[in-house]
């Protein structure tokens, strides 16, 4: 099983998209094993985004992150990582195919609705950020026999 980092973000959390994002994902197969909501502090925000620090829009993208809460997940399953990249669909909802998250709920980039890690490293280092190993809960699905081999 591989885990990966998600965020849903400040402009999903005030649409009350949440309770949508997190089924799309439990719908597929995948098991929550982590899950809370959080006001991120601006030292955080940094830290997640910043591989963008450098970037025009840094500094306003950590300003709306901080401004309202979010809710962070840790996510389960077998490629979970490849997985929820495709239920999220492309950075640019402009981009994003239809059915997809950001497809069917986002149209701005800034503006995107939620973030998911882009590779294992990325998962293991926000997963990180967000959650100690305590609060990440080992358990089966009832349903498991029928999602994988």
């Amino acid at each position: 099983m591989e885990r990966t980092f998600v965020m849903v973000k400040p402009d999903a959390v005030a649409r009350s998209l949440t309770g949508e994002i997190i089924s799309r994902m439990e719908n597929k197969g995948l098991k929550i094993v982590a899950l809370k909501m959080v006001k991120i502090s601006e030292e955080i925000a940094k830290r997640h985004y910043e591989e963008h620090n450098e970037k025009p829009f840094f500094s306003s993208m950590v300003s709306y992150m901080t401004s309202r809460p979010v809710v962070v997940l840790v996510v389960e399953g077998v490629g979970a990582v490849k997985v929820v990249r495709k239920l999220v669909g492309a950075t640019d909802p402009k981009e994003a195919d239809s059915g997809t998250i950001r497809g069917d709920f986002a149209i701005d980039i800034g503006r995107n609705v939620i973030h998911a890690s882009d590779s294992i490293a990325s998962a293991e280092r926000e997963i990180g950020l967000y959650f100690a190993k305590d609060e990440i809960i080992k358990y089966s699905r009832v349903d498991e026999n029928c999602l994988y081999e």
